[in-house]
């Protein structure tokens, strides 16, 4: 049986010179610059690992401590997002994170050696971990449920855009400037976000946020790192390594006590029984699986221009934007005209049946073909994306009472971080087990099968997230559909 839960509102504190500016629009400013500068650090940093590796004389292989130290501390710190922003306010928390994340920008950029670069990316991922969730609960609490498909209509923009820019930038910066510039570029955005929150933010905090859950932080920590550390290096080391093996089974025994306790304590960290909200439950599900599919491809789509194709870097990032106007139109069209005709189920299992057709077509593209139909089926998934990403977050938190908010945002990133962990190992794997090149007359060349079969798992993700996306309740998501008035106001 859906859950609806009775909202509660936060406890608000606004100087009276800011309540003159909306807060929908301020959330939504800093916010979006906050998730632009994530997201595209993300992207940005991978152009540079060359540069880094030559910098530090390191092997490729240590490389992988750059990412893998982000995504371990981002996993530690998401679970706790909810709670330290009803206890201590969700603008403290926020200005806290973006504040971290820039800084750690900074010492990155300033860093002498891989280590020091490892120990601020983990500072980095602390940032990330608390700005996405709190960010994330506080536009939702901004806008009322018949407006939240405007404000996921928002959060589409740093989605689309930063994954786009991020290689084409890094490119430009590392080969122009110095690889330390992909770091230091995040100083002026997050200045920015920083300088408008702290002006013009209002405060909200839950009125009894309840006692800290060490252990369910400790349990949450332990158990979603070992499984992101195991998922991102499975591809690298093997599955069968018995590093990997015994990561990931660590993690899932920890995560598995994690829930035995969340499920009895009286106020837990991570409110697991939010899952029984069917409608958050299939949602968050789809989504997941959802964005496993897709940061799948986009992890897929830049190596097989480069090393398939024989395209440069620049050329590549230039080749995603069709990506990004795609997930800009789809997400449009979906907020303005299809959400409202459709509902948020058949919009959603519509979305990924395109993309997983889309992403089944690019297994047909060789060395041969115009690079054109590329490019269009790069628009295609876009598309298809964008509507799937409004329509989702829109209906995921229709139910879900003000007070449950940020402890809901917190479960949705987590989700969705493991989808996009899960995913691009799965692809990495594909490339790994097929192999990405093939030794003709003493010559190694670009084998394109590898890429293929990579582009079919991501179509196969996509079409097994339509699954949990038949369970949605358009009656479930009733509250968030747009009124005749909150058109009106859109326009």
């Amino acid at each position: 049986m859906t859950q609806h839960l009775t909202p509660t509102a936060p406890v608000t504190e606004a100087p009276r010179s800011t309540r003159r500016i909306s807060q929908k629009v301020t959330v939504s400013v800093v916010f979006v610059a906050a998730m632009f500068m994530n997201i595209m650090d993300i992207t940005i940093v991978n152009v540079a690992l060359p540069a880094i590796g030559r910098q530090f004389a390191v092997t490729e292989a240590s490389l992988d401590a750059v990412a893998t130290g982000y995504l371990v501390s981002l996993a530690v710190f998401i679970p706790a997002a909810g709670y330290l922003s009803d206890r201590f306010g969700s603008k403290r928390v926020l200005l806290l994170a973006i504040g971290l994340f820039t800084a750690a920008s900074v010492l990155c950029g300033l860093a002498g050696s891989l280590s020091e670069l490892v120990a601020f990316r983990v500072l980095q991922g602390a940032g990330s971990g608390l700005m996405t969730p709190v960010g994330m609960a506080m536009l939702y609490r901004a806008f009322p449920p018949h407006e939240r498909l405007r404000a996921s209509s928002i959060l589409t923009v740093p989605t689309a855009v930063a994954p786009a820019m991020g290689p084409v930038l890094g490119g430009v910066l590392v080969t122009s400037l110095s690889w330390r510039w992909v770091f230091f570029v995040n100083l002026f955005i997050g200045i920015a976000a920083f300088g408008f929150g702290l002006l013009f933010l209002t405060e909200q905090r839950q009125a009894r946020p309840g006692r800290f859950d060490l252990t369910g932080f400790v349990l949450s920590g332990a158990g979603f790192a070992a499984v992101m550390y195991g998922i991102s290096q499975g591809p690298g080391l093997g599955w069968t390594h018995p590093q990997i093996l015994g990561s990931i089974t660590a993690g899932i025994v920890v995560l598995a006590l994690l829930v035995r306790v969340e499920l009895r304590s009286a106020a837990p960290l991570l409110r697991l029984r939010l899952l029984g909200n069917r409608l958050f439950r299939s949602t968050s599900t789809a989504m997941a699986v959802a964005t496993a599919a897709f940061l799948g491809a986009l992890f897929a789509i830049p190596l097989f221009f480069q090393l398939g194709l024989g395209l440069t870097a620049l050329q590549s990032g230039l080749d995603t934007v069709p990506e990004a106007l795609g997930v800009l139109l789809g997400a449009q069209l979906g907020a303005r005209v299809l959400y409202r005709r459709l509902g948020p189920r058949r919009l959603i299992v519509l979305g990924l049946t395109a993309l997983a057709a889309d992403l089944a077509l690019m297994a047909l593209v060789d060395s041969r073909g115009d690079l054109w139909w590329m490019r269009l089926l790069m628009l295609g998934m876009g598309l298809a994306m964008g509507q799937v990403v409004v329509s989702t977050q829109t209906a995921t938190f229709a139910t879900v009472s003000a007070a449950d908010t940020g402890h809901a945002s917190s479960l949705f990133s987590m989700t969705r971080q493991l989808g996009s962990a899960a995913g691009i190992a799965l692809l990495a794997t594909a490339f790994t087990a097929v192999g990405t090149t093939r030794t003709t007359t003493g010559h190694s060349v670009p084998d394109l099968t590898a890429y293929h079969l990579a582009f079919l798992v991501a179509a196969l993700l996509a079409a097994l997230a339509v699954l949990p996306a038949l369970t949605i309740e358009a009656a479930d998501a009733a509250s968030a559909a747009p009124t005749h008035s909150a058109g009106s106001e859109a326009r």
